[in-house]
């Protein structure tokens, strides 16, 4: 079971701060997670988690899409934060 958090606006314009996904099939990098949700969830899904700005975790640490994931990992998806 994955754990995904949508953080800030990406969780406003999703409408869900999280859940709870079983591993799909086949899906073993944040890249693939990605294209599942998207393609399983639609094109407000597409909008949100494919856009260049979307920063990821794995288990609290940042990543690139190619990040190995498994089962019992928190995903985190979160927009860039600036500072000031």
């Amino acid at each position: 079971m994955l754990k995904l958090v949508f953080f800030a606006s990406l969780r406003e314009r999703l409408g869900t701060e999280g859940e709870n996904l079983e591993l799909p099939d086949g899906v073993s990098t944040v890249a693939e997670l990605i294209s599942y949700l998207v393609k399983e969830r639609g094109p407000i899904w597409q909008q949100v988690l494919q856009s260049a700005q979307v920063l990821v975790a794995v288990n609290q640490e940042m990543c690139d899409p190619g990040e190995q994931i498994t089962s019992g990992d928190e995903v985190a998806f979160f927009p860039p934060v600036t500072g000031g």
